[in-house]
């Protein structure tokens, strides 16, 4: 992830990183990387609950979120966008990320048996709560204690994600770089989210994700998937963004000036007219979420990777079919929200 001119460091987490290495973003945002994955099926199940050893009860990864609600019905992660206009710019748009080089194919940066992907658990109400040390955003993070027992899955990779929703009260805890300790979390910046909420990030604010934005309304899920259709928009990445975003983004992570590039909070969708005939079962789910609801720039790594969860049922058979969409496929929406610069 990059935050403008700062790197962070990537963060060792050893034994307790319970998700396996997921590739770096490009460190130059002019030579993106590709993640490469074998496709190979599988069915293992991913629900595990494990008992935190301080008590607080238990956490379940990639578990149900009892009555939640991924916020109101009304907020732009849920917003339909089928029926609005495309933005006036969008082939300035693609042309910026043609232009760039790098991956120019839709690609799916989760499966490989879990191996790739985010991971995120659910705890109860009375989860105990672990104090954080914010290294790099701590002026821009929301204050500790998160309800994150210390052997929480971690993301791999240097991004190094962890997030929770607490189940009972509906909020979301989301950390960046995070690494624990013996009896608190470090982490380079973290978010809560009222999940029952409409409210964004303050003004200029950066997350866990660097457009301020929350990481996990955006994932791909795989209990959406396997329902047969996922309601939100998804999250996905460029190369190259600029000192730009418009809501529901509050944060820019660049220093370029370029109007062509496309600033954090910049909704595309999959055109109405590509035709999804020839796709098939988690692809063909997913390509008809990206007509219906699209998705959002969160942060700056390779062009067109979209973010799921990290779980064992992906099939990658099925994935591999979205390397075959183009990202001239798509087309930015007008969502009628300025652009903050």
């Amino acid at each position: 992830m990059r935050r403008g001119p700062l790197l962070l460091v990537t963060v060792a987490v050893g034994a307790l990183v319970l998700s396996a290495c997921l590739p770096a973003p490009a460190p130059n945002p002019t030579t993106p990387t590709s993640t490469t994955r074998p496709a190979t099926t599988t069915t293992t199940p991913a629900v595990t609950t494990t008992t935190a050893p301080s008590g607080g009860g238990t956490w379940v990864q990639n578990g149900s979120l009892g009555n939640c609600k991924v916020f109101p019905a009304d907020n732009p992660w849920n917003r339909e966008v089928s029926a609005l206009p495309a933005d006036t710019d969008s082939g300035n748009y693609l042309s910026a990320i043609a232009g760039l080089g790098g991956n120019q194919k839709l690609h799916a940066d989760f499966g490989g048996n879990g191996e790739y992907g985010i991971p995120y658990i659910t705890v109860p109400g009375t989860q105990a709560k672990v104090g954080v040390d914010f290294t790099d955003y701590g002026d821009e993070s929301d204050p500790g204690p998160y309800p994150i027992p210390l052997h929480a899955p971690i993301e791999g990779g240097s991004d190094a994600h962890v997030l929770a929703i607490d189940r009972d009260h509906c909020k979301l805890y989301e950390l960046f770089a995070a690494s624990p300790g013996a009896t608190r979390w470090s982490a380079a910046s973290g978010a809560v989210f009222d999940l029952t909420s409409n409210a964004l990030r303050p003004e200029g604010w950066t997350s866990a994700d660097a457009a301020g934005l929350p990481i996990f309304p955006g994932l791909v899920r795989f209990d959406e998937v396997a329902s047969g259709h996922i309601d939100h928009a998804l999250r996905f990445t460029l190369s190259r963004t600029p000192r730009a975003y418009l809501h529901p983004a509050t944060h820019w992570a660049s220093s370029y000036t370029n109007a062509d590039l496309s600033p954090m909070g910049l909704r595309f969708r999959l055109k109405a007219d590509f035709d999804l005939s020839s796709y098939t079962g988690q692809a063909r789910v997913i390509l008809t979420a990206l007509k219906k609801y699209g998705m959002i720039v969160a942060d700056n790594g390779s062009n067109w990777f979209i973010t799921g969860s990290a779980d064992p049922r992906w099939n990658d058979d099925e994935l591999n079919q979205l390397k075959l969409v183009p990202g001239s496929a798509f087309e930015v929406v007008n969502t009628g929200e300025a652009i903050h610069k």
